[in-house]
């Protein structure tokens, strides 16, 4: 297997500017607009975006299932890349196991890295989830990111 194998890729072009793109992913005012799945609202947001600060987050599915995350900042290159861990808490921010969302083959903790590039007023989004071994969790994993990023086109372009 290799590295390949365990990195979920996604890519989108988006009619919008990389800073209105960058900001639509670094203010929490804006990602609650337009993060999770089809059908999904995200009532809470929380981030210290800094390199070493924490975002925790809550997902809530159309049947009010909810669905907490955090993680931890490692890089963030001003309108050109963040770089977070992630994994699932409580609600009160503490980790808890993949298993208690139904995620048996998930790793407690995984790594996003989201990068933008200008494309002459458009932007080239890519994000890289990883380490995530083939599986049905991780066929979910990719179909959710793909609903999400679909949202953050509509979401950007619309403001654009």
């Amino acid at each position: 297997m290799s590295d390949s194998d365990n990195v979920l890729f996604l890519e989108r072009v988006i009619s919008a500017p990389r800073e209105k793109v960058f900001k639509a992913w670094s203010d929490p005012k804006q990602l609650v607009k337009w993060w999770g799945p089809n059908g999904f609202t995200t009532p809470v947001c929380e981030m210290d975006f800094r390199v070493g600060g924490k975002t925790r987050f809550c997902m809530r599915s159309p049947d009010g299932q909810e669905i907490w995350c955090g993680g931890v900042y490692k890089e963030i290159v001003e309108n050109e890349r963040i770089v977070c861990t992630d994994y699932f808490t409580d609600p009160e921010g503490n980790v808890v196991s993949p298993e208690g969302y139904g995620m048996s083959d998930w790793p407690v903790e995984t790594i996003i890295e989201i990068n933008f590039e200008d494309l002459d007023g458009r932007t080239r989004l890519t994000v890289r989830h990883y380490p995530v071994a083939p599986s049905k969790d991780r066929e979910n994993a990719n179909e959710g990111w793909s609903q999400t990023l679909d949202r953050l086109v509509a979401y950007a372009e619309q403001e654009t």
